[in-house]
């Protein structure tokens, strides 16, 4: 077959073009930092970066998470502990106004801090975390209490939701990160302490405030046990937090390794690829060169 001159320079210019290619994808694999710029580089390899990508954004969306049901948890359990504290020192105050030598005048006064500490337990009933009521199950959004507990009409009008408030921490996984405001807030407590302080107010005598400890004990069992339950729930937290945090490292680390090019060697083939395009400028510039002139000198 013969070789004509076109022929070699249109083999030329195809093979040049060739290496330009490759030269403008190193190029840009060395400036972006990606193996893959577009889908037509590797189709299977873009489609797995995808899905890669949804798996690293369902990650961050459950940290986020996270960090509310931490708030929701640790606001929870605050307030429980404060309740318990406020609990504690009604029990104290009822032992001491149980107490033989007081006057009537003193137990007024008792009576008078009694009535301070019932109104503390609406204001922790009434806790919010984000402008949501902690304490009233799924009706984040209505207050907690909004009837006067000092009467039996405002307590017989008191409806807290028991509903649980979950959130998904991983795929398919939720957690209560609320507690059960009925159980602490019931009822029975502002009864019990109604009539608590009515017997202080009166002058009860000593021995007319004995039953009042048992059934603040239970009140205290009940605020006792839901801060028992927070807790769990605040460990349970933190292993869950750990395991999402090493599934994002994983994806992470799977998205990089689909997606990311090892630079060295992208380096040494873009250093090959140029000195290959440069010598096939130098051949292609000898073999196109030579004309008739060229022959007959």
């Amino acid at each position: 077959m013969r070789v004509t001159q076109s022929m070699l320079a249109n083999n030329f210019l195809s093979n040049l073009n060739t290496s330009y290619s490759k030269l403008a994808k190193y190029q840009e694999q060395l400036s972006s930092g990606k193996k893959i710029n577009k889908l037509s580089d590797d189709p299977l390899s873009a489609m797995k970066g995808i899905a890669y990508r949804r798996t690293v954004a369902q990650v961050k969306q459950y940290e986020d998470n996270f960090s509310e049901a931490s708030t929701w948890i640790e606001t929870t359990n605050d307030a429980l502990d404060e309740t318990n504290q406020v609990l504690q020192r009604i029990r104290e105050l009822t032992v001491e106004g149980s107490t033989g030598t007081k006057t009537p005048t003193d137990r007024q006064s008792i009576a008078d801090e009694v009535e301070q500490l019932r109104g503390q337990l609406v204001d922790i009933a009434n806790t919010k975390v984000n402008d949501k009521y902690i304490f009233n199950g799924t009706d984040t959004t209505e207050k907690t209490i909004t009837s006067d507990v000092t009467t039996p009409a405002g307590i017989a009008a008191l409806n807290i939701n028991s509903n649980p408030v979950k959130m998904e921490l991983s795929k398919g996984i939720y957690l209560q990160v609320n507690a059960d405001g009925s159980q602490v807030f019931s009822k029975d407590l502002f009864t019990d302490l109604n009539n608590l302080i009515s017997d202080l107010n009166a002058g009860t005598s000593a021995t007319g405030f004995g039953s009042y400890l048992g059934k603040l004990d239970t009140h205290i069992d009940n605020a006792l046990s839901e801060l028992s339950k927070t807790g769990a729930r605040s460990n349970r937290l933190d292993l869950m937090k750990d395991r999402v945090t090493q599934q994002k490292t994983t994806a992470t680390e799977i998205m990089s390794n689909n997606e990311d090019v090892d630079i060295d060697k992208v380096y040494t083939d873009f250093s090959v690829a140029s000195g290959a395009y440069e010598a096939a400028l130098k051949v292609g510039a000898q073999v196109i060169q030579p004309t008739l002139l060229d022959f007959l000198r």
